[in-house]
């Protein structure tokens, strides 16, 4: 809670404030401090920004560690096979309740895309510092210094790299660049923490946070303490640190407003306009999100004709065709699909349960299981996911017959999994025996 406040009255601090020294190109060079004038600059301003990020960017942190341990990567659906002791945290994904990964990914992304505004506002906050000469005045100041290669290159690396990875033109590996990429920054992140937080603390307590939004332009001044921050020889106001916090709050709101309806799904999507540009080429039923097209897997109508059958491995060998599966029991469950770009969406799907053609194969306990795809993609599902009830190997969705970029003749759908995991055009499962 906030307790202590100034006066918006204030006079602005003296010109000769900042015993910090000119920085390198003179009083007047390209990178003096007195070229920096905004009068709402100043570290309650930056601390604002600082809180924000403080809470939001362990929460950004948390739902990626979750999304990389839903793959399973001790199964061997590594996409980062050497993360070493990054991989400590790791455990069983659950497979309940079934739209949990749909809302950490969900989480993850809107939550990242709102956030670069708030980066980029305490970027500029803290401009006047970055050109402080010289660089560093004590231990702390160093390590400070230091901190910020980390937390200013991870930040800007990480959100980069996020939003390329949506709009599908990511130059790097993805998971690989930002699960590195993530522990690096909030490695930085930690030491700037230790080294700043009661000098944040110490900011945001100065000024009343409620006395701020009541100040308009024409009573705003700089803040009256001695710091790098602020600015030596203030330029009259042209927005108030209330349109300063307007501005950036608006801007994020607007972008989760713009970005919600790929994760929520139905007519919300069409105001996704910094979502994915994907859409589904599908018709009635079929008419949903897809990720690869048929043609762009380079798959077939001759590889899903008549002739295709599903081939089951375990104790015994079993040749399914989709009209011997279509007579077996079928199951519907509502499942979602999402994915690393930031959309989802949740079908009707009806088809065989795994755990069924698990037992079909002669295999009553099924273990880890081998699943592979006519583009030859494979997953390894968990003994969990084998026996959950909803894990289907889908023929219908939404009462009709897959389309052929939805997956026909058969496809796997899984409760609470990434959606790469959900295999399409399926050609054949291996059965591992837990007995």
């Amino acid at each position: 809670m906030v307790t202590q406040g100034r006066s918006r009255t204030q006079s602005p601090p003296p010109s000769t404030r900042g015993r910090s020294g000119p920085a390198p190109g003179g009083e007047d060079g390209p990178f003096s401090r007195a070229r920096w004038k905004s009068p709402v600059r100043g570290p309650w301003l930056t601390s604002v920004f600082g809180l924000v990020l403080l809470i939001g960017i362990p929460i950004e942190f948390l739902t990626g560690l979750l999304s990389y341990a839903a793959y399973r990567p001790r199964l061997g659906n590594d996409p980062n096979p050497d993360h070493g002791l990054f991989g400590f945290y790791l455990f069983d994904w659950v497979t309940s309740p079934s739209w949990l990964y749909r809302v950490t990914e969900g989480v993850h992304v809107m939550l990242g895309l709102a956030l670069v505004p708030v980066v980029l506002a305490k970027l500029w906050s803290v401009i006047p510092k970055l050109f402080v000469w010289p660089p560093w005045r004590s231990v702390a100041s160093l390590l400070e210094r230091l901190s910020l290669v980390l937390v200013v290159g991870g930040v800007i690396f990480e959100m980069t790299t996020g939003v390329l990875n949506i709009e599908y033109t990511n130059p790097i590996s993805f998971y690989t660049g930002h699960f590195y990429g993530a522990w690096a920054f909030m490695a930085g992140l930690a030491i700037h923490i230790c080294v700043k937080f009661g000098e944040m603390v110490r900011a945001l307590r100065s000024r009343r946070f409620r006395t701020e939004l009541r100040t308009g332009l024409a009573d705003t001044v700089p803040e009256a303490v001695d710091d790098d921050l602020v600015a030596i020889e203030p330029a009259a106001p042209t927005i108030s640190r209330r349109g300063v916090l307007a501005l950036v709050a608006g801007t994020s709101l607007t972008v989760v407003a713009l970005t919600a309806g790929e994760a929520v799904g139905g007519v919300a999507r069409r105001l996704a306009l910094f979502g994915t540009h994907y859409r589904s080429p599908g018709v009635g039923a079929n008419r949903f999100p897809v990720n690869k097209t048929a043609a762009r897997a380079g798959i077939t109508a001759a590889q899903t004709g008549p002739a295709w059958r599903l081939e089951l491995a375990g104790a015994q060998r079993v040749s399914l065709s989709r009209e011997q599966l279509l007579a077996m029991p079928l199951t519907t469950a509502y499942l979602p699909i999402a994915c690393t770009e930031g959309w989802s969406t949740a079908q009707h799907w009806t088809g065989v349960p795994l755990a069924d053609l698990a037992r079909l194969a002669g295999v009553s306990s099924a273990g880890a299981s081998l699943l592979t795809s006519l583009d030859t993609g494979s997953v390894v599902l968990s003994a969990a996911q084998v026996a959950a009830p909803q894990s289907l190997l889908a023929l219908k969705v939404n009462g009709a017959d897959l389309s052929m970029d939805h997956g026909y003749p058969a496809r796997v759908i899984l409760p609470s999994a990434p959606g790469s995991h959900n295999l399409k055009w399926m050609s054949r499962i291996t059965f591992g025996d837990r007995g």
